[in-house]
């Protein structure tokens, strides 16, 4: 029996190697995705910029998200100075934090060991090693989730108002990293909680009334704040077409991703959606190693606790976490719009929770046989998922299926199963934890990230879901070579999604007479404008916010900038050609095409520069 002394060494082990795994080499990604470290570079500069989440110190332009996400990275980069290290260690942290509250979610209830098992596949899945080394949304989101699922279990357990009133805040901050996502959660914990406290009915409706109220505060109160500042003194609201919050957060980043309506312009990227997404090609690696064997301990845990009493902390739990995978992971399945792998974060800790809980239950009530159905379950799958990058290490996924296998014939056949057990866990574990250490081990750059190796398409060509693009383009530290060669890095969908860093002479130029402009140069595309903005460190506009589909500035504003002398230079082209066809503005196109017609270009470290106070 596990002392509490020693359950105690074992999650220091665990969270330190946690922070080990998610801190190693973390700089080699350079700037990650330049979209947000310009974001967060202009945050550093301007407490305005801060609050607003705006893409450049001078407030042009807003990201398309609400910026709670950038503010502990804005607060390093304060504290430390702009480098990689400061933007990417407070997501690490997240990670490490998120690995505790997911142990402690468990721990109430349930062994040491369960807490430790989910523990670790929450910290070795391959798409949380991913996003708690990167610096989107995400880490946030899936942080503030963790925290609410582990405030509606205490609350739970003995109908405790103040703990659901938490959980409510944390759902409605989370809104303010990444919007609409964060309520997907919403519904399964309110209806947990309505069916299990152990309170009388009316009171678990009131106590869900506040929690709500709490949500509606905690998300609202920035809503309000920029429905309150004239559109005048404020940036422009990135990826809406009105400057509106809520066009953003219901449109763009809400209904257009489940319908697929053409919301900014990127178009309907709706990729193997179905059923089995969460299974496929794109998505397999990165979420669903031990995704079979959550659903399959949520069924029969459920089924093992059905003569439980209503309240039963524990089916509650079991209930916390399966509603939470089961209505998110439908969601991501079924969703028609933008959706990318590494979104699947969302999901890591309700399935390492479950297959804690899940064995902890069916390892209590002597269904030695479920678990070896899903120790033969898990290392079977494992091997499919291995074999889809059958280039990378090819003898691990035969050792992953020998191993598992084995182990599962000896939990049915022999009642000493205790070592055997270890065993079907570290086979479980092994598939994951090697793409994790893959992942851990190489850069990352652009807006579509991936983990673990290359893996096989359908049609037997070699894929890595989002395209992956040499590193050295958005490497601004040691590691780039000359050139603009650098270390192989994975994400990207270059041009439109990655950010280049200029020439020594392009980067000369735009610094030169800074002073005297608000904004040193524009561009097309806020991941063009990123990389002069963060080789520069001073204001680059990024004309048409993120893919140029922006009505920000109009052409009639940008011409009034250039008049007043605000804007120096005018940096290539960009996404010129972007307008209605895609379903945005074409101010953007028309004030590439009017820089062009009146303004010389000139070629500075082989780019386009058009100096806009000489006509």
């Amino acid at each position: 029996m596990v002392t509490e002394a020693k359950s105690r060494w074992a999650l220091a082990v665990l969270l330190a190697g946690t922070a080990a795994l998610y801190l190693w080499g973390l700089d080699a990604s350079g700037w990650a995705n330049s979209f947000y470290s310009a974001a967060v570079q202009a945050g550093s500069q301007s407490w305005k910029a801060f609050f607003f989440g705006a893409s450049d110190a001078a407030g042009a332009i807003t990201v398309d998200k609400t910026p709670a996400s950038l503010w502990p990275m804005v607060l390093s980069v304060r504290l430390f100075g702009l480098s990689s290290w400061a933007i990417l260690v407070p997501q690490a942290l997240m990670g490490v934090g998120t690995v505790a509250m997911v142990y402690a979610s468990v721990r109430r209830l349930f062994p040491a060991w369960a807490a430790l098992l989910a523990g670790a596949a929450m910290a070795l899945t391959p798409v949380a090693v991913l996003m708690f080394r990167f610096n989107n949304p995400d880490a946030l989101l899936v942080l503030l989730l963790t925290v609410a699922a582990y405030c509606v279990i205490r609350a739970q357990e003995r109908g405790a108002t103040r703990w659901l009133v938490l959980a409510g805040a944390a759902i409605g901050f989370a809104f303010l990293a990444k919007m609409l996502q964060a309520f997907l959660v919403l519904p399964g914990f309110a209806l947990v909680y309505l069916l299990a406290a152990p309170v009388a009915f009316w009171r678990r409706v009131r106590q869900l009334l506040l929690a709500g109220a709490a949500m509606v505060v905690a998300a609202g109160w920035w809503l309000l704040a920029v429905a309150l500042v004239p559109a005048s003194e404020r940036p422009y609201i990135g990826g809406s077409q009105t400057n509106s919050v809520l066009e953003l957060a219901l449109g763009y980043n809400g209904i257009g991703r489940l319908n697929g309506a053409d919301y900014g312009g990127l178009g309907n990227l709706n990729q193997q959606a179905g059923w089995l997404r969460l299974f496929d090609t794109e998505a397999g690696g990165q979420i669903s190693w031990l995704l079979p064997a959550a659903l399959v301990l949520l069924v029969a845990a459920t089924w093992l606790t059905r003569r439980a009493p209503r309240p039963d902390p524990a089916r509650a739990a079991l209930w916390v976490w399966g509603s939470w995978l089961v209505v998110t992971g439908l969601i991501f399945s079924l969703m028609q719009g933008i959706f990318h792998a590494y979104y699947t974060v969302a999901l890591a800790p309700a399935i390492a929770a479950l297959v804690g809980i899940g064995a902890a239950v069916a390892w209590e009530r002597g269904a030695h046989r479920v678990l070896a159905m899903v120790a033969a379950g898990t290392a079977v799958w494992s091997y499919v998922l291995l074999s889809r990058s059958s280039g990378w290490n090819p003898w691990l996924g035969v050792v992953v299926l020998v191993a598992g296998l084995g182990a599962a014939l000896a939990m049915v056949f022999t009642r000493r199963v205790a070592a055997v057990v270890v065993v079907a866990v570290v086979a479980c574990l092994a598939g994951p934890a090697a793409y994790a250490v893959d992942t851990a081990a190489s850069p990352h750059t652009g807006a579509i990230p991936t983990a673990g190796p290359a893996t096989r398409s359908f049609d037997g060509g070699f894929q890595r879901p989002g395209g992956g693009r040499r590193g050295g383009d958005n490497q601004p530290f040691a590691q780039r070579r000359p050139g603009g060669g650098g270390p192989q890095s994975r994400g990207g969908m270059g041009g439109l999604l990655g950010a280049g860093t200029p020439s020594a002479e392009l980067t000369a130029l735009l610094k030169s007479g800074a002073a005297g402009y608000t904004w040193v140069a524009a561009t097309v595309g806020s991941n063009n404008a990123a990389g002069y903005q963060l080789a520069t460190e001073l204001p680059v506009m990024a004309v048409g916010g993120f893919n140029g589909t922006d009505p920000a500035p109009t052409l009639e504003r940008f011409q009034q900038y250039v008049a007043e002398g605000r804007i120096h230079y005018f940096v290539g082209t960009g996404m010129g050609g972007a307008g209605r066809s895609t379903g945005g503005s074409d101010d953007a196109a028309r004030i590439a095409a009017w820089v062009r017609e009146t303004f010389t270009a000139t070629t500075v470290g082989g780019t386009t520069v058009f100096d806009l106070t000489q006509r």
